[in-house]
């Protein structure tokens, strides 16, 4: 061999090497990005699956009225364009989010999300508010029991039942999280975490993703900012995004890698009214998610 190739080829293998993980190591932690249909409002599907891949996420999470119209869309195309449209842009349904059927009336939308090949159905919780201590535990302890026919057909079907932590639910307080992990540990339960319904503290939220290890399904990268449920000016509106807001994701993207969290990583807001998009178009919007998704890679960095 000449010794120009020699070197050409001694150098290309050693930066082979240099980026690859040697044998037994484990791969770089790396986010899976979750695109959400309702940051794109009321435009059309199509249009959103092909922003999708440009927003660095290779899966979807289909919303419906009032937050978009993309999951009415799906009926109104037929599944099976869609599943063309999906297979065009090299993306994946991987979820639909259902706060409207709650979590006892999901058994249509399984099949529905089976057929497509997805992994998790999001929800909220339900039973009383504003419970505390013995009365709380006990109160998330029943909702879990009163779930579990509808996790053993999710189970079935190889799909998870998500629910997501909110305001003025069962499922609210850091305590609330915590006893549905633990009543839902050996169950097809998971959990989205959405720190915009958390006491905006980095080291509480970054607690409770290293608490719930392998139970949390879906990280919704949101943070309170100014507030979603009043209009006010667009500046102020996105900071509710991360990077836009105080709130320092680097405690919370940390505890993420030291859990080696396999879940969905899902860039997230409301606008005001529900139903518009984020930003007035497509490009602006998956711009903004971009934006966002910089900056926990910059965190990503830092931790």
């Amino acid at each position: 061999m000449k010794r120009r190739n020699f070197l050409r080829t001694a150098t290309l293998g050693t930066a082979a090497l240099a980026i690859s993980p040697a044998p037994g190591a484990e791969a770089p932690f790396a986010f899976k990005y979750l695109n959400s249909s309702a940051m794109y409002g009321n435009l059309p599907l199509e249009v959103v699956i092909a922003e999708t891949p440009k927003t660095g996420a290779s899966s979807l999470d289909v919303w419906p009225r009032k937050h978009g119209t993309q999951r009415e869309q799906m009926d109104e195309l037929g599944h099976e364009k869609v599943a063309a449209l999906l297979e065009t842009h090299k993306v994946k349904l991987d979820c639909i989010t259902r706060y409207d059927l709650g979590p006892f009336k999901l058994q249509d939308e399984m099949l529905v999300l089976k057929k497509f090949g997805g992994k998790v159905l999001v929800t909220g919780g339900s039973g009383p508010v504003g419970l505390t201590g013995p009365d709380l535990k006990k109160a998330v302890q029943e909702f879990v029991e009163k779930l579990k026919p509808h996790l053993a057909k999710a189970g079935e079907l190889g799909l998870t039942i998500v629910i997501e932590n909110h305001i003025k639910n069962l499922i609210d307080a850091p305590d609330s999280i915590r006893w549905l992990a633990e009543f839902g540990k050996e169950l097809p339960l998971g959990i989205e975490l959405a720190p915009y319904h958390l006491p905006q503290d980095p080291e509480l939220i970054a607690s409770l993703v290293r608490e719930l290890g392998s139970k949390l399904s879906v990280f919704l990268a949101w943070e309170y900012g100014m507030g979603c449920m009043k209009p006010m000016p667009k500046d102020e509106e996105l900071q509710q995004l991360p990077g836009r807001g105080k709130l320092d994701f680097v405690p919370i993207v940390k505890a993420l890698k030291e859990i080696r969290f396999a879940g969905y990583t899902q860039v997230f807001m409301h606008p005001t009214p529900r139903g518009i998009p984020i930003l007035p178009t497509a490009e602006q919007t998956t711009a903004e998610i971009n934006h966002s998704r910089t900056y926990l890679e910059n965190c990503l960095a830092k931790a």
